[in-house]
């Protein structure tokens, strides 16, 4: 017999709530899963003779500028971890006007791609392609004055993809926004044996105030001028669609945006208008801003840095380079 009491208030309509009273039905019907294989670690490897080089980067806590031997040690907690791949950016001893260490044979991010590649070789290792960290003057092309000349900056991009595919690189990512240059990098690719490699166009990358921290991590800020003349204006969203175009025409395979957070309408916009897989960056300032608060105690850092990565991938994003997923893979197991 059913027990006397208070029957229970049953009318007519919709009671989402069912589906969220327990975690393992929330689980369930979740629409949206944030995987371990998503996330892309960027690191910052620093080109020294010291193999205990591992120094803090103030504005970003808990991310280094790290020789090789410490490179490797951090990947052998993040691979154990579930790490699938990662990006490297270099920063060398010496610069120049040419950016040269950016595609020499022996540079500081070919020596990291073969001793990444040797110890943990089913870890997909990609290489950021850009000058900006190896020239004097900072910027991401050759300059001329105060300005930046394209064309004659092709060659020396599509020399850096290729002396990245020759050190064993699993994909190349051109972040420079000089037009023609997934072009000229898959012709050079095509054309020496490497036409199986994929290329992650960095196709609309802003000229966003929250790369801030960045230019301290990689040591690339620019002597002079800014980046407005190549980088996207944060104003425009349909520019962004003509830029993932173009790349994919000259044979992009994977579209990136960055930055992510700002920028999520823009990821949704490229993930409807084409089959191409779409990758998200969410960038220095936006890490250090959740990190900063969650210092504060103002916000619970990692559920708010997971909230914030899965919005992306609802956007659209297959992919996401977070400076978050070390910390955050043990979270997805």
């Amino acid at each position: 017999m059913r027990a006397n009491g208070p029957k229970e208030d049953v009318r007519d309509f919709f009671r989402g709530r069912r589906l969220r009273m327990s975690p393992a039905v929330r689980r369930m019907v979740a629409e949206t899963e944030l995987r371990p294989q998503d996330l892309i670690q960027p690191w910052f490897v620093y080109e020294t003779n010291d193999a205990s080089y591992r120094k803090a980067i103030g504005s970003m806590p808990g991310q280094f500028q790290l020789s090789i031997p410490q490179l490797l040690r951090q990947a052998e907690g993040a691979v154990t971890n579930g790490l699938a791949a990662c990006i490297l950016f270099g920063i060398p001893k010496e610069k120049d006007p040419e950016g040269s260490q950016a595609y020499a044979t022996n540079g500081i991010v070919q020596q990291a791609v073969k001793a990444l590649k040797k110890e943990f070789p089913e870890l997909c290792v990609i290489t950021d392609v850009c000058l900006c960290e190896y020239t004097s003057h900072g910027h991401c092309g050759l300059v001329r004055g105060e300005e930046i000349h394209n064309d004659p900056t092709l060659e020396l991009l599509a020399r850096t993809a290729l002396s990245h595919a020759w050190a064993g690189a699993d994909m190349v990512a051109p972040s420079d926004m000089m037009d023609g240059r997934v072009a000229v990098i898959r012709e050079t690719l095509d054309g020496s044996g490497f036409s199986h490699l994929p290329l992650m166009s960095y196709a609309v990358k802003y000229a966003s105030a929250f790369y801030g921290p960045f230019r301290e991590a990689a040591e690339g800020a620019p002597r002079f001028g800014d980046r407005k003349t190549h980088q996207m204006d944060p104003a425009n969203r349909r520019e962004a669609l003509r830029e993932a175009a173009a790349d994919l025409a000259e044979g992009a395979d994977i579209l990136m945006v960055k930055p992510a957070g700002p920028y999520l309408d823009v990821i949704r916009d490229l993930y409807e208008s084409f089959d191409a897989p779409v990758a998200a960056y969410q960038v220095s300032g936006e890490y250090a801003l959740i990190k900063a608060a969650a210092e504060k105690g103002w916000v619970d850092g990692p559920k708010v840095a997971l909230e914030s990565l899965i919005g992306i991938k609802r956007a659209g994003a297959s992919l996401i380079l977070t400076y978050f997923a070390e910390e955050l893979l043990p979270l997805l197991k």
